[in-house]
């Protein structure tokens, strides 16, 4: 396939909320500023007015425009509808390239551009899992169900781009070595993300950013913090940033632990605008491939404390001391006292600037990922 040739492609995934929405956003804008057209399918029945602001945002990259209609977390009987709906839209946008992102993306793109192929259109079917079914357990009945199907849609795949070397890892142990083309791209951050963003008068000690569900740990975040209190012998002060299913029980948990006037909430917001509100961001994800929020928090010269889960090792270094075991709260705590009470610790720890974005850029991504479409273009 000539280089000079504009890709059509088109993204499908299920929750424009969190990593999966920012990676697609970031390779919508710089292929699209290459000459390439795309466009977005996903879910209706997730996000808010913050995901809204976002979706504006991103429209002017996205010449082949975004469609959303309900695709539901669990497997159901509702998937059938949203795959007829998907294959309408998809044959009259006419891609070559459809790229699922996450468990139920990739089954759309996958069983679409199969279906087309069928047809006699040219179109390469990718998939990132970024995590998705790879938080299924291997001796469940669900998990073996889930990487059963993975396997049978490899043979739908011309290839799977993992976003660190820990989900190719993870891939690899649940489901095989795969059998299609595979490869790692690292996330990255685009170039306005990077500078130092500092606190506002009214920052916080901590703040938790990201989703409010338990894989996520919040659960964690405020135990942690009133351990935090008793090991530096003051009150501090925390945020809880973010929407999700469980806002009304963390909501009570903090009640009952007598931390409401020190442990506030606030609804998503832009990240510039949440990073502005503490210097030291805690990210005790129970599960994870690569977040986002660890990168963006380090672009932002931010301090963070971290569980040892997925890739987020890949970016702090293995023997990092800002990571955690998943969902000890006790080591959480210990380990935000000292980021809070030793000037040094955050020096020593964290990457500098100019190596981080060496290796974590959006650009270099973005190369990267328009390459594997070209390469597996012409493989058809």
């Amino acid at each position: 396939m000539a280089d000079a040739q504009s890709l059509r492609i088109v993204h499908c995934f299920r929750s424009p909320i969190g990593g999966i929405f920012r990676h697609v956003r970031d390779l919508a804008e710089l292929h699209s500023a290459a000459g390439h057209q795309v466009g977005i399918l996903c879910d209706s029945s997730t996000g808010g007015a913050h995901e809204d602001r976002l979706f504006e945002q991103i429209m002017p990259f996205l010449s082949l425009g975004i469609t959303r209609f309900p695709i539901g977390r669990a497997v159901g009987l509702g998937d059938v509808k949203a795959l007829v709906e998907s294959y309408k839209l998809i044959k009259e946008l006419k891609p070559n390239v459809l790229h699922g992102h996450g468990a139920k993306g990739g089954v759309i793109a996958r069983l679409i551009g199969s279906l087309l192929r069928v047809r006699g259109y040219r179109v390469a079917r990718l998939y990132s899992p970024h995590g998705g079914s790879l938080h299924f357990r291997r001796g469940t009945l669900s998990g073996q169900s889930v990487f059963m199907a993975e396997r049978l849609l490899e043979r739908m795949t011309e290839s799977i781009s993992f976003v660190c070397d820990f989900e190719r890892q993870t891939y690899e142990a649940k489901i095989g070595t795969p059998h299609c083309n595979a490869v790692r791209v690292y996330n990255g951050i685009s170039e306005r993300d990077f500078g130092r963003i500092p606190v506002a008068g009214d920052g916080v000690d901590f703040a938790y950013i990201g989703m409010l569900r338990d894989l996520k740990g919040p659960d964690v975040f405020i135990n942690a913090f009133a351990e935090t209190e008793r090991l530096v012998g003051r009150p501090l002060s925390g945020l809880i940033i973010g929407d999700g299913p469980d806002l009304a029980r963390y909501r009570q948990m903090v009640d009952q632990k007598g931390l409401v006037r020190r442990i506030g909430f606030q609804a998503a917001m832009p990240i510039a605008q949440a990073f502005a509100l503490s210097n030291i961001v805690i990210i005790p994800s129970r599960a994870e491939a690569m977040p986002y929020i660890v990168l963006e928090a380090l672009a932002a010269e931010k301090t963070i404390i971290a569980s040892r889960v997925g890739g987020i090792p890949e970016i702090l270094g293995t023997d990092s001391e800002a990571l955690v075991d998943p969902g000890r709260a006790d080591l959480f705590a210990a380990t935000m006292a000292k980021a809070l009470t030793d000037p040094e610790w955050a020096k020593r720890t964290m990457p500098t600037p100019d190596a981080f974005r060496a290796r974590f850029s959006a650009s270099v991504m973005a190369r990267d990922i328009e390459a594997l479409y070209r390469s597996q273009l012409a493989r058809i």
